[in-house]
């Protein structure tokens, strides 16, 4: 598993190893990479954790597109009166302040007002997400006399259709559930699932989800029959399409609190005698 995160890692950073340009932007300096080059440019960063938006026009006005919230908490949405206005009452009304359609909306733009302009966009209409998370977990679909809870820790990377409220996704995690003093069996998890999102609001969604692979490297100790006990490796994998269901909340525009009850019930899988427990809480953002 540690193979795994680190490369997770070493392909984020990669990623991001866009080139970068040095502006002054209303007295802040600022190191932007330039993501749409045309009539108008699309600049961005993350910036102190946060994606930050800018358009600069042809006499070199750089403006940063923002959606500030009220008094009574709302979103102003300002990003869609700036980009109307310098793009000639273009509509903004699906706009959503994500790299994915800025981009698009730019490039459409610029495409219509140049004829020489090289667009930029591409087929791909799919999007990122990497989360982290932790929980307990009761191991349901193994021997486990005394019901006995472990930690768990997990990762994945989801991938989810670039719309305005994506229902599909599919994910690839990694998780690993310890092992205790009550409770001697561990075991690595990589598995290849799908998500709907039954319930898909701005703020929130709840989605169910079924693992449709697994690889499992698990670790155990038995007492064999002269009552001496016993240390052992096992591999295994399985299509045991396991169920759950989560919940996303939002809480900026491009991360979320989520919370999942992973293992709930499997076909192809005897749950061991325990109802489950395999619940988890954790973070994850738009890559």
């Amino acid at each position: 598993m540690k193979k795994i995160l680190i490369a997770m890692l070493f392909c984020l950073a990669f990623q991001l190893n866009y080139s970068q340009e040095t502006y002054t932007v209303n007295g802040e300096t600022l190191e932007l990479k330039t993501e749409i080059d045309g009539k108008l440019d699309l600049l961005w960063n993350v910036i102190d954790g946060k994606y930050r938006y800018f358009v600069k026009t042809e006499d070199g006005t750089i403006t940063e597109l923002k959606n500030t919230k009220d008094d009574n908490n709302d979103y102003q949405e300002e990003y869609k009166s700036t980009l109307s206005s310098l793009t000639n009452g273009n509509s903004t009304d699906k706009l959503k302040l994500t790299l994915y359609s800025l981009r698009n909306y730019i490039d459409s733009y610029n495409a219509s007002v140049d004829t020489s302009y090289t667009s930029t966009s591409t087929e791909s209409n799919v999007q990122f997400r990497l989360g982290f998370s932790g929980g307990i977990t009761n191991n349901p679909f193994v021997g486990n006399p005394d019901n006995t809870k472990t930690p768990l820790i997990g990762a994945e990377l989801e991938i989810y259709e670039a719309n305005v409220l994506p229902r599909h996704s599919g994910f690839l995690q990694a998780r690993h559930a310890f092992e205790n003093d009550d409770f001697k069996y561990n075991t690595s998890e990589l598995s290849l699932g799908y998500r709907f999102r039954f319930i898909n609001k701005e703020r929130f969604s709840i989605y169910g989800q079924v693992k449709l692979a697994t690889i499992n490297f698990s670790n155990f100790t038995f007492l064999d029959e002269n009552d001496m006990e016993v240390d052992s490796n096992e591999t295994s994998f399985d299509i045991p399409f396991i169920f759950g269901v989560g919940s996303d909340i939002k809480v900026s525009n491009n991360s979320y609190i989520t919370i999942i009850y992973g293992e709930l019930f499997a076909l192809l899988l005897d749950n061991q005698g325990n109802f489950s427990t395999d619940i988890a809480i954790g973070y994850k953002f738009n890559l």
